[in-house]
Order: C-alpha cells, then structure tokens, then sequence
C-alpha cells in the first residue's frame, strides 16, 4: 500500500472524532429519557387500571343494591301472601 493511500484525511478523522464524542455525550441523555418514558407509560396504565377497578365496584355495588331491593320488596310479597293464607284459611 502507498503511503498517499494509507493517510487518512485530517477533516475525515476530525469528523469520525467529532461524531463519537456527540454519541457519548448524548448517551446519558437517552438513557434518562427512556427511564422517564418507561416510567411515566407504568403510571399511566397503573391510572388506568384504577380506574377501571373503580368503575367495576361501582358496578358490583349497584347491583348489590339491586339484588337487595328485590330481597325486601319479596319478603313483603312473602309476608302478605302468608297472612292471606291465613286469614283464607281461618275465613
């Protein structure tokens, strides 16, 4: 190999330099950046599952409710049509 073909350019070497140094020193930086969106995405999907575990209660106390309306309004039922029975029986 000639020597004219061996030198490398100064500019070229420079560059090469100058290129390794800006990923280096952007490197903490990314790393800080992608904790932070890692993180902020983990809160959000912790958010929203609150959020729905929330909204499932509300709908299991609802129902709850439901269901104990309907127990009370049939023992009245219940006790009505007993003392029917007995009233019609004693007639």
């Amino acid at each position: 190999m000639s020597e004219a073909a061996a030198a490398v350019n100064a500019q070229i070497t420079d560059s090469v330099t100058q290129v390794n140094t800006k990923v280096v020193g952007e490197t903490p930086a990314m790393a800080m950046g992608n904790l932070l969106m890692s993180t902020s995405h983990a809160l959000s999907n912790a958010a929203h599952n609150a959020t729905s575990a929330q909204q499932q209660g509300q709908i299991m106390m609802q129902a709850a409710t439901v269901q104990g309306v309907n127990s009370l309004m049939s023992v009245g039922s219940a006790v009505i049509g007993r003392s029917s029975e007995e009233v019609i029986e004693r007639g």
